[in-house]
């Protein structure tokens, strides 16, 4: 008989804490071995000039709306399989498991066909610079090829999560790091016989090394012991569409709010795009390290979500929502420690970029920007986190599309295009969404967790 060590009552608030580290540890680790895997493409492809740099700026941009769609839609998984799991119904987890799976494929053809058919018309009708254009295409094109392993990579993973076992999900990501890397120097620079193919090689190197992710962790989680009770292959299922609706009702809300802030960042990348490769590329180069340190709150709130999630389901309130506020204040701890070390060593960091003078300026003067709203971010995305362990996604969805396109958006294109102020001016639109988000969504979990109590 499976032990659920996750819910069992904790004393004290520090116990409560190492509970959260020790499950998001390997998640730390899967969620930066990510954004290494983004640093690589970022370094390698700096290295080849800025219009590279350009190219896979933007398109790992574009990559990121579809990227995000898919993944905020099967993190109804998580919470899902908690609460299950919290209960003890692992038949109900291989059910969902199996159906999440069936999505999972849906979305990525989705995906994939809306690439091929609208990148190139929508790059050219917002004026993506044509001295990077082309390489921007063939990176997207490449990567594509990709997104049916990561639809089945992001179920197996959020199961693995669900049930509180990350340290699979950190070994696989690891793995895709390594097979990255090595890709990149393949296919970029030309080696092993291949041709150097640039932006368009980091893309299929990219591609494949989440073919090779997605393997390793769907093999798990397919044969693993733990995972025997869950029945995930013990029958055959077609879609069903009862599953199927349940995790669309839960993960389109959660895909349209963290596609909210994803797609803020992604669309300033655009516009940036349309004033010069130097400020695409400085842009680039911030929001990468600005990225690398959110890796950190993002597996904190995965957690949280999870924990939340397994005392909602033995019916422990009062554990669930001290869960919830422990996960924020660790997040926005974490966060404001990343602030001072941007603010003391920013010219370090993008020094490992560039040597560029142009592009290290404006990049300088961005990640000052990003210091200033690295507290709220980690705020705002444990918040998050832990109201979609109660299953509480369509007013954070409201909530995150007001903070970033009704305030944040607006402003950003104003100093972008309408104004063309400094480069970091476009950043201070960061600022104010994510202070709003942040303030509310912390408001609106309070109102929920004390309903639960009440």
């Amino acid at each position: 008989m499976m032990k659920f060590e996750v819910t069992r009552p904790i004393a004290t608030k520090s116990a409560h804490v190492r509970t959260l580290l020790k499950l998001a540890a390997p998640l730390i680790i899967n969620n930066l071995a990510i954004a290494s895997i983004h640093f690589a493409d970022a370094v390698m492809a700096g290295r080849l000039g800025a219009e590279t740099l350009a190219a896979v700026a933007v398109g790992s941009s574009v990559w990121m709306l579809g990227f995000t769609l898919c993944m905020g839609i099967l993190m109804a998984v998580s919470p899902i399989v908690s609460r299950l799991y919290g209960a003890g119904d692992f038949a109900s987890i291989g059910r969902y498991v199996r159906q999440a799976f069936w999505l999972s494929q849906m979305l990525a053809v989705f995906i994939f066909v809306a690439a091929f058919l609208f990148v190139r018309p929508v790059l050219t009708f917002i004026g993506i610079d044509p001295g990077f254009r082309d390489m921007t295409i063939g990176y997207v094109q490449a990567i594509m090829f990709g997104m049916p392993a990561m639809g089945l990579f992001l179920v197996s993973r959020f199961t693995t999560e669900g049930i509180g076992e990350t340290r699979p999900i950190m070994y696989a990501s690891l793995l895709s790091l390594a097979c990255n890397v090595f890709g990149n120097w393949v296919f970029m620079y030309g080696n092993l016989g291949f041709p150097a193919m640039g932006a368009v090689g980091c893309g299929l190197a990219s591609a494949i090394s989440i073919w090779m992710m997605a393997f390793a962790l769907g093999l798990h989680v397919l044969r693993g012991r733990r995972y025997r009770p869950l029945a995930i292959l013990a029958r055959f299922s077609l879609p069903r569409w009862q599953e199927i609706r349940e995790l669309l009702g839960l993960g389109l809300p959660i895909a349209v709010t963290i596609t909210a802030e994803s797609g803020l960042f992604s669309a300033v990348a655009i516009l940036t795009g349309t004033i010069s490769a130097q400020i695409a590329a400085a842009h680039q180069i911030a929001i990468n390290f600005a990225a690398t340190m959110f890796m950190i709150p993002l597996a904190l709130s995965s957690a949280t979500t999870v924990l939340v999630g397994q005392s909602l389901g033995a019916g422990d309130y009062a554990t669930a929502r001290l869960r919830g506020w422990i996960g924020i204040g660790t997040s926005g701890v974490f966060m404001l420690t990343s602030a001072v070390f941007l603010v003391l060593f920013r010219t370090e960091v993008v020094d490992l970029y560039t040597n560029d003078v142009s592009v290290r300026d404006i990049a300088i003067g961005m990640l000052f920007m990003a210091a200033i709203f690295q507290v709220a971010d980690g705020m705002q995305i444990g918040a998050a986190a832990a109201l979609r362990g109660y299953k509480d996604a369509k007013v954070p969805m409201v909530i995150n599309t007001f903070a970033y396109w009704v305030l944040a958006f607006p402003l950003a294109y104003l100093a972008a295009v309408t104004f063309r102020a400094p480069p970091y001016y476009i950043w201070g639109g960061f600022v104010i969404g994510l202070t709003v988000a942040a303030a509310m969504l912390s408001l609106r979990y309070r109102s929920i967790s004390n309903r639960y109590i009440a």
